[in-house]
């Protein structure tokens, strides 16, 4: 399975050109079988929501068609409204146009006033994409390992996309280490990169396998991320049983 992680200066609440940007991605790479973006994909990390928020679901059917034409998977984030207010939603969509996952984003960002905004979701994904068993969270749900405990026995790959600002990147790279070793997973991380709306992004988009190790990364610029995916976490599992002897004691 040949995956793309497409680390892009997103146009801040331009839907369209975004989307057009990703068309020529897919038109300029006919080898990848699954392209994932970074969260909220083609608006950037916004509170507009009067202006991000898709209420009709055409991003969706729009991906659809995307993923029909070009016979790809997608994976991308958009607005979708939750009553009073919105949800931060990731969804991945397979070659068929089927809609695999829609993952609400579980912990929103209150430090930049997300949750003014966003209401958290309360349950996980689990999705099959090419025959491998995958989740996805988003952005600042890495920082809370519990929420992945809740998958690790039923996935080998967690795709994690944000808008993580470069400030923190530390943070990011050391979280993603932490929880594709913990849980003994690999992380497909997509991250945005560039000064967006006032806010730099390094991106460090990346790829870590069950042991920890950085496979790929991308920092400081637009492009890709290519890794050609032979799930093997079960080996690493057998060769280090770790998982087995996990206990729940609250």
């Amino acid at each position: 399975m040949n995956i793309a992680l497409v680390q892009s200066h997103i146009i801040w609440e331009n839907k369209d050109k975004n989307i057009a940007v990703l068309e020529q991605v897919i038109t300029d790479n006919p080898d990848v079988d699954a392209f994932f973006l970074p969260e909220m994909s083609f608006t950037g990390f916004s509170m507009n929501t009067s202006v991000t928020t898709d209420r009709n679901r055409e991003t969706q059917n729009q991906m659809r068609k995307i993923a029909l034409d070009h016979n790809v998977c997608l994976g991308f984030g958009w607005v979708r409204p939750a009553g009073e207010k919105c949800s931060n939603v990731y969804s991945v969509i397979d070659k068929e146009g089927n809609v695999v996952s829609e993952f609400n984003k579980i912990h929103p960002f209150s430090f930049s006033g997300e949750d003014r905004y966003f209401t958290g979701g309360d349950t996980v994904s689990v999705f099959d994409l090419c025959g491998i068993p995958f989740s996805t969270f988003i952005c600042y749900d890495l920082r809370f390992p519990e929420s992945f405990r809740k998958v690790c026995d039923k996935v080998h790959a967690i795709v994690i996309p944000a808008n993580w600002p470069a400030k923190r990147s530390e943070h990011w790279k050391t979280l993603l280490r932490a929880r594709a070793i913990e849980n003994q997973v690999y992380i497909f991380a997509v991250n945005c990169v560039g000064d967006i709306n006032g806010v730099s992004y390094s991106g460090d988009s990346c790829v870590v396998n069950p042991n920890g190790d950085v496979l790929e990364i991308l920092s400081g610029k637009e492009g890709i991320v290519k890794y050609s995916f032979s799930d093997d976490a079960e080996q690493f599992r057998k060769a280090f049983p770790v998982l087995k002897d996990r206990k729940s004691i609250f």
